[in-house]
């Protein structure tokens, strides 16, 4: 029998330990990550599923008062949640997981449950075990978008062969221009860059300020968050900022540029080298984000990654009432 209980100060190492060796888990289940919210911005309610044997999930979650009650989110703050799951996890234990967390958010008098769980291709064993348990007890789809991810495998030894003709134009123009693709440790160097770009572009800010970003860095470690610049004399063109999701998966959570030399395709070339460093790190895929907002389509953004060999793969959103 499985049973919920949330989650306690002394369970932080078991967590961390249990999503590092899970089938899904991400760093956006990590405590660490979470820890980068400041207090008070979400109302935490962290569970913790045990059965005879011991740990069988994990489900960071925070409560979130509408104007029809109580809702258990899982995670507010975060790209990717709901429950993580172990490797040998089958569907009749799913069910029962799913069961319990229903169970446990009726008991507590709460509205319903809203779950954004990790695409597929962050799975090390995949399955839709999670999702048909939910859709099979009356659970609907709020967002049903495409993020756009890059199956590495695809890539022999000369990255090229897999990209389109238009991809390639842009890292010749790139290269001849001077512009040259660098690691570097200094948000402060691309962030005024993102920061103009979404503000010119979309009229809105970036997730994260420059001081959580340097503290998401300072909470994960730097083998989790990565940057990436093109540079030319000195100053940046564009970036890109990758997060280490698990070891399967490197989501490139902010990708910008500077408008004033876009002619110069820096970002081709940025692309370009990202893909070469993650397929030397050893990453199966590469996650570039959505081209997508409330199922339309921004086509020209759609057909600039899949340039690059990348395709459109389901990031949902479930809710129900419970």
């Amino acid at each position: 029998m499985i049973q919920l209980r949330r989650i306690e100060g002394g369970d932080r190492n078991n967590w961390t330990d249990f999503v590092q060796r899970s089938n899904n888990g991400t760093i956006f289940h990590l405590p660490d990550f979470l820890d980068y919210h400041p207090e008070g911005r979400f109302q935490n309610h962290h569970l913790l599923a045990e059965d005879g044997s011991g740990m069988v999930s994990v489900i960071p979650g925070a409560l979130s008062d509408r104007e029809d009650g109580t809702w258990f989110r899982s995670y507010p703050g975060a790209s990717y949640g709901g429950p993580v799951l172990t490797d040998v996890m089958g569907l009749r234990k799913t069910e029962k997981l799913v069961d319990e967390l229903i169970a446990y958010c009726r008991g507590n008098g709460w509205k319903g449950i809203e779950m954004t769980p990790p695409p597929i291709v962050y799975y090390r064993r995949p399955h839709n075990y999670l999702e048909f348990s939910l859709v099979r007890r009356g659970f609907r789809y709020r967002r049903r978008e495409l993020t756009a991810v890059i199956d590495l495998s695809r890539f022999g030894e000369e990255l090229r062969l897999g990209f389109r003709s238009s991809a390639l134009r842009g890292v010749r123009k790139a290269q001849k221009s001077g512009v040259t693709v660098e690691e570097n440790w200094d948000f402060d160097r691309f962030y005024p860059v993102l920061e103009s770009n979404l503000q010119e572009r979309h009229d809105v800010r970036p997730t994260h300020t420059l001081e959580e970003l340097e503290r998401l860095r300072q909470l994960l470690g730097n083998d989790r968050i990565k940057q990436f610049i093109a540079v030319r004399g000195g100053e940046v063109l564009a970036g890109m900022v990758m997060f280490h999701c698990n070891p399967r998966v490197t989501l490139a959570f902010y990708i910008s540029h500077d408008q004033e030399h876009q002619a110069l395709r820096p970002v081709n070339l940025v692309y370009m080298e990202v893909i070469r460093w993650a397929k030397q790190m050893g990453y199966h895929y590469i996650d570039l984000g959505t081209f997508t907002l409330d199922m339309e389509v921004n086509y020209g953004l759609c057909r600039f990654k899949e340039s690059f060999s990348a395709r459109g793969i389901f990031r949902n959103t479930l809710f129900g009432t419970v």
